[in-house]
């Protein structure tokens, strides 16, 4: 490259330096405060290229404009019984004014982070000392939410900070506390538990006799059925023998002696002593039946 070369494109970097300090850009995610001589001018610039005076005139700070997440760690907060819960909440947070935000909190996040955690804390404190245990944990959380994001946002305002939202991502008793609790509530689930089964057992008690009580019924019945049942098989049974007898006594004898030989010898080692001569072998003796029947008529 010759000298006028390497001039020509010194002086074109020269220029383009210079250039720079005449401008700034303003990304849309930010915030710009612009200073003169240490003073603030100018703090509410739209995103894009702008024009200043180069340094030490003008001076452009940028800020993040995003909402930024303050997650604080968990405190412990007396209620109106003066019962400690501890609290796990955070807040969402992003800067509304740049020009009060700067000297308030000298443009550090953390300074403003801090002064936020403290309003926020004593907002909730306010909003618990007023509420029984109860009463936070069975629906009064989000008003205390609104209320305290609401309170925070108005007192913020004067450090230029808006705040988003307000959330409790915890509520629970002390520790110490919570054991007594749970103790307690073992206690009495135990006690209801025993309970119920001293009615379950009563229940199965009364169950167990009301069945015992039927099944003996049902037994009566169905003896007292089946005996009315063979009373009148055995009185149908008596009438048919008898008509039986009236009609051919002799011919019924016969059956009957017939049967009785049939049930007395129906082994082969049964054996009978008895009187030769006895009523038992009337039938062994002779055939020639008795004269009036219509076995003896055949």
């Amino acid at each position: 490259m010759s000298g006028k070369g390497f001039l020509g494109v010194s002086l074109l970097v020269v220029v383009a330096a210079l250039a720079m300090g005449f401008v700034y850009q303003v990304d849309e995610r930010e915030k710009a405060l612009v200073f003169k001589f240490g003073e603030i001018i100018k703090s509410d610039d739209d995103p894009g290229l702008h024009i200043k005076l180069p340094y030490p005139v003008n001076e452009v700070r940028f800020y993040d404009a995003r909402v930024q997440t303050l997650d604080a760690e968990p405190e412990l907060y007396l209620t109106r019984e003066k019962k400690n819960l501890v609290v796990d909440s955070f807040v969402k947070w992003r800067i509304r004014d740049v020009a009060k935000y700067y000297p308030t909190v000298l443009g550090i996040k953390s300074n403003a982070e801090a002064r936020l955690a403290q309003r926020v804390n004593d907002s909730l404190r306010r909003e618990f000392g007023k509420r029984t245990v109860k009463e936070v944990v069975s629906g009064d959380r989000v008003q205390i939410m609104d209320v305290v994001r609401q309170a925070v946002d108005e007192e913020a305002a004067s450090l230029g900070i808006e705040v988003i939202d307000v959330r409790l991502k915890r509520v629970d008793l002390d520790p110490e506390i919570s054991e007594t609790v749970y103790r307690r509530m073992d206690a009495e689930r135990s006690r209801v538990a025993k309970d119920l089964r001293a009615k379950g057992a009563r229940e199965a008690e009364r169950i167990r006799a009301n069945a015992d009580k039927q099944r003996q019924i049902i037994i009566a019945n169905a003896r007292r059925d089946a005996e009315q049942v063979r009373g009148d098989g055995d009185a149908q049974a008596t009438a048919i023998y008898a008509e039986a007898f009236e009609e051919d006594a002799e011919f019924y004898r016969l059956y009957r002696s017939l049967n009785a030989y049939k049930q007395t010898f129906g082994g082969e080692n049964d054996f009978l002593i008895v009187e030769p001569d006895s009523e038992f072998f009337r039938y062994f003796k002779t055939a020639k039946p008795e004269a009036g029947g219509r076995f003896g008529q055949q």
